[in-house]
């Protein structure tokens, strides 16, 4: 199958190609500047109430937002979010936001990182066209790269996480469900984070797990499906039946609708940008009654990072100061790109998080691509992620 060729640089914080909301978004301008008025008196460190302040006033600034000035505005997917947070709980996602969006464009860096993605397992079920798991030296058991989390250091790193985090992603590599300690990850995990997000291919759905997600308070779930008919869906995500997958998704529609009919989760149907894909009006003529959202994300390359050819970019990956990744045997790694793992920061079991999150090696990469020396680093410098 044709794939659309990649961008020269990929712009991690503007991934989507296109978003559509199935629900009216209200204009929450007016609870920001309620916030702002009140940011002094929040019973909160001066730090957070700086970030707050700065964030409020960049949200009601009529200033123009471009890439030499960046400023920190509200999406429609995040308005969305927010259409859903008590006021009591905006100052924590709007801090949370701040430091998600501006900090890796201002290269800003504090005690912990803005967005951790805890990997359940890296085995998945499916062998998509563009992802990591048609890397044969990836999936081949004896190089260690598959397997399954442990219930016990999973519970470490969200007790490590829970007041300093409020994106909490469950995904990386592989499919979350193929850990059988999930459910149990999932009850632990319940009301501790405001942006809490799965990413699932709904394969493996079934009825008691659409109340573990429902019950534990994930915010974003999102359904990655990249088609809305076959022989498209199938062609893309290989050992995938759209049926199923359909079945499935409709199974906790109705479950969320009969059992939790206020729950604030927000369900998304994604796709990656390939040629083969169809457009998002057919993507949200098929999925739309089902979800709250339907979206695209831009194509990268997941599938080859290894074997592009070195490029010429100096700009600085954005993920240094985004995203730490905890890789299944609590491997830590700046980089889902990096899915082998050359990058690996330490481990888990030897240092907190926000130790290996200003640990030297970590620290020295963001210094070599600040340096525009990224050319130093393998495979950042095949990589196009600024």
């Amino acid at each position: 199958m044709k794939i659309l060729p990649q961008s020269t640089i990929y712009k991690k914080h503007q991934s989507f190609d296109g978003i559509r909301h199935q629900r009216f978004l209200p204009n929450i301008l007016e609870r920001i500047r309620a916030l702002q008025g009140n940011v002094l008196s929040l019973n909160l460190n001066d730090y957070r109430k700086d970030v707050i302040g700065r964030a409020c006033r960049d949200i009601l600034s009529d200033s123009e937002v471009t890439d030499n000035h960046p400023a920190f505005s509200l999406h429609s997917n995040v308005v969305e979010e927010i259409s859903r947070i008590s006021d009591k709980d905006l100052p924590r996602y709007i801090f949370y936001r701040y430091r998600y969006e501006m900090y890796p464009q201002l290269f800003e860096l504090d005690e912990f990182p803005p967005c951790l993605q805890i990997e359940p397992t890296s085995a998945c079920n499916y062998r998509c066209v563009f992802c990591y798991q048609i890397d044969k030296e990836f999936t081949k058991k004896s190089n260690g790269h598959i397997g399954i989390m442990s219930l016990e250091t999973f519970k470490r790193l969200i007790d490590q996480a829970e007041g300093h985090c409020e994106a909490v992603t469950l995904a990386s590599r592989g499919e979350p469900f193929l850990n059988p300690y999930i459910k149990e990850m999932l009850r632990y995990v319940s009301g501790k984070f405001l942006a809490l997000k799965m990413n699932t291919n709904a394969s493996l759905l079934d009825e008691e797990k659409c109340h573990a997600i429902l019950e534990s308070g994930v915010k974003t779930l999102v359904f990655s499906a990249d088609a809305a008919s076959e022989p498209t869906y199938g062609q893309l995500r290989v050992r995938g039946r759209l049926e199923r997958v359909l079945e499935r998704i409709k199974m906790f529609s109705d479950i969320r609708a009969r059992h939790y009919p206020s729950s604030p989760i927000i369900t998304r149907v994604s796709g990656v940008k390939v040629d083969a894909t169809p457009n998002i009006e057919e993507m949200e003529k098929f999925w739309g009654e089902l979800v709250d959202q339907v979206a695209f994300v831009n194509y990268n390359p997941w599938e080859s990072t290894y074997e592009r050819p070195i490029n010429q970019i100096t700009a600085p990956c954005s993920e240094l100061w985004l995203r730490m990744f905890v890789w299944w045997d609590g491997t830590v790694n700046p980089c889902e790109n990096d899915y082998r793992s050359s990058l690996a920061v330490g481990n888990c079991s030897k240092l907190n998080l926000s130790q290996l999150w200003r640990s030297e090696p970590y620290e020295f990469l963001r210094e070599q691509h600040l340096s525009k020396k990224r050319s130093a680093c393998s495979p950042c410098r095949q990589c196009p992620v600024v």
